[in-house]
């Protein structure tokens, strides 16, 4: 009796003793900068979203909040770097709503995943945008009913931009175009960045996009919203007609972007990080940023985000099955 005692205790005492690490961890975390990573170019929504999350958390914290984008395979490598990264809270993932997306289109490939999403701890919603189809100023098109006509009429010839094959942007042009029953040549970049880019200057014709990233051009005339992927009009876009008012029933879709850490992050300190958000989306130069980007705060943390995920990421993964293997 006595050894199993012995042998009992001697079992506990690790487990006491990391439990007691974390929580020292946790005490005094953070006690130096905390990398948030961007899975994208500069310029795309989480990009637009992560840079005054982020100093809005070095104000909290007084520690620096570094942005650093690792953009690349439609956001597969940044992700993986922070799913493979150390589980202490020092790294964290601004993510879109394709952070699902991407393994699921390893899948059809037949090949690894880069990751899988038990990798990571969601940690918190920061925005969910319904997502526009915009086209430059000066095209020929002024109503989604243009573009779908013209789009019969050349089939192939019209041109759109993306953040990579099966990327949020791509996935949202495949619904309407399997739903519009038209075919328009899909262009992959490396990020919302440099598709919008490519719109912009001309070497594409259309785009889908969060509010964020194209608000400031719509604003100076450049470019033209045609429809939005949302069940309601986009605030700030009450004339712009959504997808479903125009009889495309199925066709809704979201960028949400959200923060994540590595899975192993203890309870704790995924607890301190939520504490810092809950006070970050309250801080109001992080407010006036997102709301004149175009992509007002829809916070959520803890069971609701969990779920919220869980929901949205299965009806991704249905819409990726359905577009089917992409070279």
């Amino acid at each position: 009796m006595r050894r199993r005692d012995l042998l009992g205790g001697m079992a506990i005492a690790p487990l006491a003793a990391r439990g007691a690490v974390a929580q020292d961890a946790a005490a005094t975390y953070p006690s130096r900068a905390v990398t948030m990573v961007v899975a994208f170019p500069p310029g795309g929504q989480a990009d637009v979203v992560a840079r005054p999350v982020a100093a809005a958390l070095e104000r909290i914290w007084r520690v620096p909040v570094p942005v650093v984008n690792r953009g690349g395979a439609g956001g597969a490598i940044g992700n993986a770097f922070v799913a493979r990264a150390a589980p202490d809270g020092y790294t964290l993932l601004m993510a879109l709503s394709s952070l699902a997306v991407l393994p699921e289109a390893d899948r059809l490939h037949g090949r690894p995943p880069a990751y899988t999403v038990d990798q990571f701890a969601p940690i918190a919603l920061i925005t969910a945008d319904p997502t526009l189809l915009v086209v430059r100023a000066d095209s020929p098109w002024r109503t989604l009913e243009e573009l779908i006509e013209d789009a019969k009429r050349r089939p192939g010839q019209i041109t759109y931009s993306s953040a990579g094959n099966y990327s949020t942007l791509h996935v949202a042009m495949a619904m309407f175009t399997s739903a519009a029953g038209i075919d328009l040549l899909h262009v992959p970049y490396q990020g919302g960045g440099p598709a919008l880019t490519a719109l912009l200057s001309g070497t594409v014709q259309a785009l889908a996009s969060g509010p964020g990233p194209i608000t400031p051009h719509v604003r100076e005339g450049k470019l033209r919203p045609l429809a939005c992927w949302g069940a309601r009009r986009a605030p700030g876009y009450e004339d712009v007609p959504t997808f479903i008012e125009k009889g495309f029933r199925d066709v809704e879709f979201y960028i949400w972007a959200g923060v994540f850490a590595p899975a192993a992050t203890p309870a704790a300190i995924q607890e301190r990080i939520r504490a810092a958000l809950r006070q970050a989306v309250a801080d109001p130069e992080l407010r006036r940023a997102l709301e004149a980007a175009g992509s007002p705060i829809a916070y959520l943390d803890g069971e609701a985000f969990e779920r919220f995920f869980r929901e949205d990421s299965a009806r991704l993964i249905r819409a990726v099955q359905r577009i089917g293997k992409v070279d």
